[in-house]
């Protein structure tokens, strides 16, 4: 008895077993829970599985328990030093968090789980993870999982369930698994890295880059809201197809996902130059036994894909494959510290792509004694205002989540649309398909756009432009015809002081087949003096006066225009080129 008294007094005070820091990843998610801490946190993860047959939910808990127990990194909690940065601190136990619920229908078992989704974790407090199991009838189960995004990686999710339905089978005896790989190998292999080398690969490959790309560019990215999704799955036909032409060409299927969003983002900003988010797996191989580890690894990072309107589509992506295998060594840094190398002054993108190639299997975990998998249940989101979550098999499965504040249902089912007509042109392209003849247009829209928005046939009278302002004059000569600055000047004057100079830009030879340069900066005399360049029958040049002196100089020269209407500001541009000028 006072051995075991012993035991629990020691269980009652957890020590620090270790502490590691926080991977760049795990910062953000840091940033993310504190930057608005009354709002559900989207980065609650959770899996449901449903099972039939007859469960032993005493096994199952101690099943859990003994996977808290072997793995340290899910006995994490995260703590501020006093210096300011943040540390995961591995605590060396826990209590588990275990909830039994009933539930009397699929609709009621939903709700549990959306309110367990909802409840925030304390991320100071260990562990930060629950499992909740539903029971739906004598038995059915609904086994819940749900845990903040910091712990786990997608890549993580099959290896966890795995490990805990075997010690489920073994009455949780961890003898029954290989030792597991420590999480702070993970950490050793990561401070090896080459930092200045990557932020030069990072500073490369973001050059000249003038500006982020965003479709949401007056929202808050960084604001907690609960996404929507829209989920479709393609045809298995396009899939096939994107499938084998990717593979004719050398190509992963996440680089025709990846070059057919930049696609539609160029077509939405306007851009040629763009840039949006990418999950990258983050596991080196050369971190030995890095595919069995349990932890987060990912990273999310910038991908920019420079459009030539002549480049055919197909060497666009085989570029775009090649850039990024070019930056694979550099992935583990920071999104911080990358964007902090270029001169957009903040974040770069508000749309993500991921490309989610580690399922959970079902049939893998079907040694549970007399148990089945009847149903999974996932739910990741992103902060992103908008993100695609692609998902390979028999069918490309497309999860495009969404904030409902920014965009609405119609504006997403068109996204979704025009996104599968480029993916479509990309499975048909052909070697001399160029990346400015991928349309996103419908026919029905095709045809609206050439033969109704571009009718523009309207009657419009025969005469010239000054001659059109003169009849205006006539007919509202008090009317205000220019507001500058303080200034309001009338019809009426405005083509009394255009007739003045065009009487002296006569007496100097002025008229049809001559041309006038003007040197005039923005006001009221550059507008009259159009107008009076016109009215003698003349052309006129427009001159920038902000432009380098070496550039007018050859404009005038290149022109060779009968004289320079100039003010005073901008005399000594005609000067220094030697054309006869007229001051006003």
């Amino acid at each position: 008895m006072g051995d075991l008294t012993v035991a629990k007094t020691l269980r009652s005070k957890p020590t620090i077993e270790n502490v590691l820091p926080l991977t760049a990843l795990q910062e953000g998610l840091v940033f993310h829970a504190a930057y608005d801490d009354r709002a559900p946190d989207v980065y609650n993860v959770q899996l449901g599985i449903d099972l039939e047959g007859p469960l032993n939910a005493d096994t199952l808990r101690e099943a859990a328990e003994a996977l808290l127990s072997r793995h340290g990194n899910l006995r994490i909690s995260v703590r501020r030093r006093p210096q300011g940065d943040s540390v995961q601190v591995v605590q060396s136990h826990v209590v588990l968090p275990w909830t039994e619920a009933v539930a009397s229908s699929g609709a009621e078992a939903e709700e549990i789980a959306r309110a367990e989704r909802e409840r925030r974790f304390t991320l100071s407090t260990a562990p930060l993870l629950r499992f909740t199991l539903v029971r739906l009838g004598e038995e059915r189960h609904r086994f819940l999982f749900t845990h903040h995004h910091l712990l786990l990686d997608g890549w993580s999710m099959p290896l966890v369930m795995q490990e805990l339905f075997t010690l489920y089978g073994n009455r949780g005896d961890t003898r029954s698994l290989p030792p597991a790989v420590p999480y702070e190998n993970y950490f050793r292999w990561l401070t090896a890295q080459d930092t200045p080398a990557a932020e030069n690969a990072w500073r490369t490959a973001l050059a000249d880059l003038d500006e982020p790309t965003r479709l949401a560019p007056h929202a808050d990215s960084r604001q907690s809201v609960t996404p929507h999704h829209r989920v479709v799955s393609l045809p298995p036909e396009l899939t096939r197809a994107l499938t084998g032409q990717a593979r004719r060409h050398g190509l992963t299927l996440n680089t025709v996902v990846q070059v057919a969003w930049a696609l539609l983002l160029a077509r939405l900003t306007g851009r040629e130059d763009v840039i949006f988010g990418t999950t990258v797996s983050g596991r080196s191989p050369e971190v030995p036994g890095i595919e069995s580890m349990i932890g987060l690894f990912i990273n999310t990072l910038p991908v920019r894909v420079r459009l030539d309107p002549t480049e055919p589509l197909l060497d666009l992506a085989a570029r775009l494959q090649r850039e990024q295998a070019e930056l694979s060594a550099h992935q583990h840094l920071g999104m911080a510290d990358i964007q902090r190398l270029t001169n957009t002054g903040g974040e770069l993108f508000d749309t993500l792509t991921v490309f989610e190639n580690y399922p959970l299997d079902p049939d893998a975990l079907s040694k549970a004694h007399g148990l089945r998998f009847t149903g999974l249940h996932t739910h990741n989101d992103v902060h992103y205002p908008l993100a695609l979550i692609a998902l390979p098999g028999h069918q490309l499965t497309l999860d495009l989540t969404y904030r409902p504040d920014l965009f609405g249902e119609s504006d997403v089912d068109d996204l979704v649309d025009r996104y599968t007509r480029v993916l479509t042109t990309l499975a048909e392209a052909t070697a001399r398909l160029l990346t400015h003849e991928v349309g996103l247009l419908t026919p029905e829209e095709q045809r609206r756009a050439v033969e109704e928005f571009n009718d523009t046939a309207r009657e419009v009278p025969a005469v010239a432009v000054h001659e059109l302002f003169e009849e205006q004059a006539r007919r509202s000569p008090e009317a205000t015809a220019i507001v500058f600055e303080d200034k309001e000047v009338s019809y009426a004057r405005l083509n009394a002081r255009a007739d003045d100079l065009a009487h002296t830009l006569r007496g100097l030879g002025v008229g049809p087949e001559r041309l006038v340069a003007l040197a005039v900066p923005r006001s009221v005399e550059m507008v009259a003096s159009m107008l009076a360049v016109l009215k003698t029958g003349a052309a006129y040049l427009p001159i920038d006066p902000d432009y380098p002196s070496e550039r007018i100089a050859y404009m005038l020269g290149d022109a060779a225009p009968a004289l320079v209407v100039v003010t005073e500001v901008t005399q000594h541009l005609a000067e220094a080129a030697g054309t006869p000028w007229l001051l006003v």
